[in-house]
């Protein structure tokens, strides 16, 4: 039996589409549920500026669509390099990668000598003849050092700051395409070592790094599973 209206008419049924306003914003809420977020959109994730980009091509999409992961999945020890070296621009491109690196009080500890042809002869001859051989593997060598300031507890944080600008400023090479060697030598452990390469006693050497074009990919090597070193603690 149908519902009637005083004047005997038959009622109509109650409009249930909801407000126009409603709908649209209800149509919102889905279409952001469908995109991964939930009621405030989907997540963010904070992206830092690249460091004037105006230097590279703008046209250079090489990177475009590679995660994080991928690239340091990417990045290899080569020690065969081709015999081009990397350009100073280049260079600085790569090394500016290493401000953005973590560091308590902003202290941005570290520092990078770009080897020349005469210093790297003198760090040949005080080398020794077979280490002078390892040096000529790379046509651009770079070496990494932290500076110090004798306050143990910070000269730690900064050594661990300068080790991650290093890393940056590796993934920054794969990205381009270039070869990459993280080399610590015992000549640049020694006196005569750091002089040849102007590291001043209140530095902490970190690395010699070696830079070039892959003369060819070294084969993957296994990695424990992340299990083997992660605990959750209760």
């Amino acid at each position: 039996m149908h519902d009637r209206d005083g004047r005997g008419r038959r009622a109509r049924p109650p409009d249930r589409r909801l407000p126009r306003r409603d709908r649209r914003e209800g149509g919102r809420r889905r279409r952001r549920r469908a995109a991964g977020g939930g009621r405030e959109g989907p997540r963010q994730l904070p992206v830092l500026p690249a460091p004037r980009a105006s230097r590279r091509d703008r046209h250079d999409h090489s990177a475009s669509g590679v995660s994080l992961e991928e690239l340091a999945a990417a990045r290899r020890t080569h020690k065969s390099f081709g015999p081009e070296p990397v350009s100073r621009s280049t260079l600085l491109e790569l090394l500016e990668v290493a401000r953005f690196a973590p560091t308590h009080h902003l202290n941005q500890p570290w520092r990078f000598r770009v080897l020349g042809p005469e210093t790297l002869e003198a760090l040949k001859r005080v080398a020794g003849e077979k280490e002078a051989q390892k040096l000529d593997r790379a046509p651009t060598l770079v070496v990494a050092s932290a500076a110090l300031t004798g306050d143990l507890v910070m000269d730690e944080e900064d050594v661990c700051a300068t080790a991650a600008a290093v890393q940056l400023v590796l993934l920054a090479a794969t990205e381009r395409g270039l070869a990459t060697y993280w080399r610590t030598p015992q000549v640049l452990r020694t006196a005569q070592g750091r002089a040849a390469v102007g590291i001043p006693p209140g530095e902490r050497f970190l690395g010699l790094l070696h830079f070039g074009t892959p003369a060819r990919e070294p084969a993957p090597r296994e990695r424990d599973p992340v299990e083997s070193y992660v605990d959750f603690l209760p």
